[in-house]
Order: C-alpha cells, then structure tokens, then sequence
C-alpha cells in the first residue's frame, strides 16, 4: 500500500519551502497538484525545477473558478464531484503501491484546496501532511513590520464574508489577514473604509514571490483585483514607545 503525501509550500518562495517538503518533492515518482485549466498552476510554479525527470505529473484541472457564484448549487455540485473523482484516481493509486505526493501553497490545513481530498481519503489509505508556511505569514513579514503586538488579537477573515459581518469583524479586531479578496476587493475595501480602517489597510500581491507588490490599499485603484493577494491591517497593541511617542 503506498501512501498520499501532502507538502506544504509555504507562502510562494522556494526559499521557505521546509526540508522535508523539499526532500519529498524531489524524490517523488507521482506528483499531483490543483491548476485552473490551461494553467501551469502556482503550486507547479513554486516548484519548477525541482521534480525528478522521472515523475509523472497528475494536473487536478477545476472544473469551475470564477465563473459561476461559489455559492451557488452547480458551483458545489461540481467541485464536490471534482474531489471525488481525484479522490478515487489518487486512492486507486496508493492501493496500487505507489506513494503520490500532492502540492499545496501555504500550509494544507489553512483553507487549502488539499482538505476536500484529505477527507475522502483518510480513511482509505495512509495520508500524510507535512505542514507549510501559511501565506499570510509570508506576506506580512513581506511588510517589514509585525502583525500583532502585546495582546493584540489577529482575526482571520475571508473576503467571501457579507459585507456586513466583514464590518462587524473589521471594528473587533486589533490585527487583520482577509483572504480571498480577488473579485471581492471592492466589497472588503467598502467595509474597512466603513469601520474607520481603510487608511491602515495593506494590500499584499504574491507575498515573497518575485513579482511581489505591496500597497496601501486605500492607494489601489478599486478595480485592481489580483488573485494571489492578501490583505492585512496591523495590529497596535502593547509595544516599546518610539522617542517621538515618549
């Protein structure tokens, strides 16, 4: 019985790949990863150079991205048949003696992709996980300044919210990494300005990568929505005082 490897890839950066994600990678015969169709897909991307010539490369293609609400019944319906079917050719696999190593950016337990496989494997062959750096982690250290300070406590919001819950979670929070912002950037942008945080918003593009951007978000035009972005807010709890606040 072979086994399903999940690495990690941390936030974009080879660099930040960890060492037993690297070593298993690079020994890897089968190696699967989640794409949109026609694309080489990020987490193939991170590792280009990095595969053994003799690895077989199983591209997941989505069915569906962008095209249709992702909370619309079709929506579902296809992704969950998507993650079926890679569930049974990944399984398949395994029981056949192979080991697979499946690709995932950030850590796969943080919103990743890989979990909707993980549960419909894992009680069918041996699943491994091996963890990675989130992205948001790499992109606020992108910042050069910290996320939290002291006490301060870090809310971790999806731009997929309502806008009004993005509001209410917007004025409880002392430090914020929203998600998913793409196509709902306007929307994440309208609740910051309307719980008084627009002005301390960043907004961070392929964090370590390098083609990365950082902005002040309130700056970007509202018509700018990159996909591989994350928005943060820093948190301005308990810290040592500058000579100028003393």
């Amino acid at each position: 019985m072979g086994r399903i490897i999940c690495a990690g890839l941390g936030p974009g950066d080879p660099d930040l790949i960890s060492v037993r994600s690297d070593r298993a990678i690079r020994s890897a015969r089968h190696v699967a990863y989640f794409r949109k169709a026609g694309r080489q897909g990020q987490a193939r991307r991170i590792v280009d150079g990095m595969l053994h010539p003799d690895a077989t490369e199983l591209p997941m293609e989505y069915p569906v991205t962008t095209e249709i609400p992702f909370d619309s019944p079709d929506y579902n319906r296809l992704l969950s048949d998507f993650y079926d079917d890679w569930a049974d050719r990944l399984a398949t696999l395994a029981e056949a003696g192979h080991d697979i190593v499946v690709l995932c950016e950030g850590d796969p337990f943080l919103y990743g992709s890989f979990m909707h496989l993980h549960i419909r494997l894992r009680d069918r062959v041996t699943v491994e996980v091996i963890p990675g750096i989130p992205g948001m982690v790499g992109c606020w250290n992108a910042t050069g300044e910290p996320i939290t300070w002291g006490d301060d406590v870090l809310s971790v919001l999806m731009g997929t919210l309502p806008e009004e819950d993005l509001i209410r979670h917007i004025r409880a929070a002392d430090a914020l990494a929203i998600m998913k912002t793409g196509r709902n950037l306007p929307r994440v942008r309208r609740a910051l300005a309307a719980a008084g945080r627009l002005d301390d918003a960043w907004l961070v593009e392929r964090g370590t990568m390098p083609n990365q951007r950082i902005a002040r978000l309130a700056d970007v035009d509202a018509t700018d929505c990159p996909y591989f972005a994350i928005v943060l807010v820093h948190g301005h709890g308990r810290r040592p005082l500058t000579e100028a606040e003393e």
